[in-house]
């Protein structure tokens, strides 16, 4: 067994893994999982850099971080970044600061790598089971980007493009940095609009109607799921392989989109960070199941930050 520690840097969040891990048995002991809103990608879409607040919050999470690593003596640390570091003009300044903390080089991937990550982590799991049919398309909804991955047992094909929940919310549900409550026809239809013209893109590489069971990933999936559940609290045993029709999807989709600041924050699921792009991140899932032709999504807690760990070990 080693003991190894993944550091997951999206846009939107920042995830600590602490496991005991060996790859040759299948054997995974989870020993701290945690999870920050830091909201890295403020911005990066309309200015191109990393705010310094965003880099501050970023840096805090880390400090918190590196100190779990010590205390649990992890052997091993990979820490990736996604979307939002991988933009930005001044990563370098993002890459230097957690190198300072933590001590290891964080690796700002490519979408294709990410992609990778994603179904190795969501995917250990359902290899081989009797209930879920093959092949498996996988869908990770982050902040910034959205990667495709479909096979079996190995990556057939993998796309990932750059509709995210941040994204989309401060690119049309956005005015003067507030977002709108609730959205106008005009401004759903546009983020709409962005999500097909991304499919199409994704089908250039990925065969989007040919999967046997539709596999979702990430904080909007499985607070859909949460919801769809009517969960008192968010709880990761429940939700993990939870199944969600498109039907429930389409109606916590419009609730969302119809509902306040104040009303998406009271649903008991809902972590604070996720309450202004929850309902982009739901049109996202429901357009994706739209295009597929799922009847339902398998959601999964486990994703790319166990997709990190294993390769950590």
């Amino acid at each position: 067994m080693t003991r190894v520690a993944a550091v997951d840097c999206g846009t939107n969040s920042i995830r600590l893994l602490v496991a005991d891990a060996d790859p040759a048995t299948g054997s995974f002991t989870e020993l701290d999982r945690r999870m920050t809103i830091v909201r890295l990608g403020q911005g990066v879409d309309r200015t191109g850099r990393l705010a310094p607040e965003a880099l501050e919050r970023t840096f805090a999470a880390c400090r918190e971080y590196a100190a779990v690593i010590e205390e649990l003596g992890a052997e091993r640390v990979r820490f990736v970044a996604t979307s939002a570091s991988r933009d930005a003009e001044n990563s370098a300044e993002f890459v230097s600061g957690v190198r300072d903390i933590l001590g290891v080089e964080p690796e700002v991937i490519t979408g294709d790598q990410e992609a990778q990550l994603s179904f190795d982590g969501a995917t250990k799991e359902l290899t081989g089971s009797d209930h879920l049919a093959e092949p498996y398309l996988v869908v990770d909804i982050g902040g910034g980007s959205t990667e495709f991955v479909l096979g079996s047992d190995r990556v057939e094909a993998a796309r990932s493009v750059d509709i995210g929940c941040v994204r989309m919310t401060e690119r049309h549900l956005t005015l003067d940095g507030t977002v709108v409550d609730p959205p106008s026809h005009d401004r759903v239809a546009a983020i709409r609009a962005d999500i097909d013209a991304a499919l199409d893109l994704a089908a250039g590489s990925v065969e989007l109607t040919g999967a046997g069971t539709l596999v979702g990933l990430a904080g909007t999936v499985t607070t859909i799921a949460g919801i769809a559940l009517e969960l008192e609290e968010y709880d990761s045993g429940a939700i993990h392989h939870s199944r969600v029709s498109r039907g429930q999807v389409r109606a916590i989709t419009e609730h969302l989109l119809q509902s306040t600041h104040e009303e998406r924050a009271a649903i008991p699921v809902m972590h604070p960070g996720r309450v202004d792009v929850i309902a982009a991140g739901a049109l996202v899932l429901l357009a994706v199941m739209e295009r597929t032709g799922a009847h339902e999504v398998v959601v999964s807690e486990h994703d790319i930050l166990d997709g990190i760990a294993w390769s950590a070990a």
